[in-house]
């Protein structure tokens, strides 16, 4: 037995997905199938973990929620299948189902004009199914335009100087004239909603969400500029019609997330924010499971300083290591040193990379590779 071997061993695998290759699910059954070739019987737990971000309801779904679907309006107009999770009166609900990047065709992104409409809508099914706490994960959006198209699926009115609606998108925002939030579904009134994000960005400026994350939707720098002050031109006209708590918003925690649909969230659903992952780890039931473990191994597609900024495996990690559980890694790639990793709470990552340093690879070959990415982790832990 290598040193931090553990005994009567029970591994808790809470993993978030391997983005381009894996789901969630995938890398438990992975993990838990690589384990187990060298510790036959080994009891293992498997708990896929989101922290708001694209696969949050997949990860509610494998906690027992019911998967329920619903055609929506997508990022370009199109209508798509996307989905929310139900247990009871709660309803998980992910702003990239509807919105997300993965809903454009390959190389093709639309900035300016991507719309969150379709995230209104799944809500409303989400109230229509009769959700009265309903936990809104945003990120991986393809969208920047503030949450504007979301309220106005639910009831809101956002009118150029002619009365007319302004166009989609964060481009169309510069025409906004007026805004009339009062057609809002009532229902939301009486709902109560958490932003569960990782990030907490203002709206604008240089740690807004044009500046930061326009670029991975394919804006330009003029893109962002545009969005930027369309993005500051619409928090002006909300501030007109709803009062100062507006512009108070704008500036609060969480409201950059996904393109700016947390300060929707904030303005026009009464959202509170939380961080992402310590949400999820609550719905999930992450401490419950955490009571029954000796070895936790949690991961993601690339452990590296984002990680360490209210991502998956940092939360897990936290959790663990309050509990004084000892806590490794999985990873396609590693840029993380070990103090760092250590700093946050996991003994030992181990990176697909090792075993194969070409990238196109390592993606594809992902699932094998984690194989015996485990089988590693079971000798050196487990044996």
């Amino acid at each position: 037995m290598t040193d931090g071997a553990v005994t009567a061993a029970h591994v808790l695998v809470a993993a978030d997905k391997f983005k381009g290759s894996l789901t969630a699910v995938q890398v438990a059954e992975r993990v838990t199938a690589g384990l187990r070739r060298v510790v036959p019987g080994l009891e293992v737990e498997t708990l896929p973990v989101a922290d708001g971000g694209d696969g949050t309801v997949a990860a509610a779904v494998a906690a027992g929620f019911e998967r329920r679907e619903v055609r929506v309006t997508g990022p370009l107009g199109e209508q798509l299948t996307a989905a929310f999770a139900l247990r009871g009166t709660t309803a998980v609900v992910e702003m990239a189902e509807a919105s997300g990047l993965q809903h454009l065709p390959a190389g093709v992104f639309a900035p300016l004009t991507a719309t969150t409409y379709g995230v209104g809508e799944l809500l409303h099914a989400a109230l229509d199914a009769g959700a009265r706490t309903i936990v809104f994960g945003v990120g991986g959006s393809a969208t920047t335009d503030g949450g504007a198209g979301m309220l106005a699926a639910l009831g809101a009115k956002f009118l150029d100087a002619d009365g007319k609606p302004v166009g989609p998108g964060g481009e169309g925002l510069r025409d906004l004239a007026t805004a009339d939030l009062s057609g809002l579904d009532p229902r939301l009134a009486e709902v109560s909603v958490t932003l569960a994000s990782d990030v907490d960005n203002p709206l604008t400026g240089p740690k807004g969400a044009p500046a930061v994350f326009g670029p991975q939707k394919g804006a330009s720098p003029e893109d962002v500029a545009t969005l930027d002050a369309a993005l500051a031109h619409y928090a002006e006209v909300l501030e007109k019609a709803i009062g100062p708590k507006a512009a108070e918003y704008a500036v609060a925690p969480g409201a950059g997330g996904a393109g700016g649909i947390g300060y929707g969230a904030l303005v026009g659903l009464g959202a509170s924010f939380r961080p992402g992952i310590e949400l999820m780890l609550e719905i999930l039931g992450f401490n419950e499971a955490l009571s029954r473990a000796t070895l936790v191994i949690t991961g993601e597609g690339s452990l590296d300083e984002q990680t360490l900024h209210g991502k998956a495996p940092a939360g897990v990690a936290a959790a663990a290591r309050a509990a004084d559980i000892e806590v490794v890694a999985v990873c396609g790639r590693l840029a993380l040193p070990p103090e760092a990793l250590g700093h946050a709470g996991i003994r030992r990552a181990y990176p697909l990379t090792e075993l194969e340093p070409d990238r196109a690879r390592c993606i594809a070959e992902a699932g094998p590779l984690l194989e015996r990415v485990a089988e590693t982790i079971a000798r050196d832990f487990l044996s």
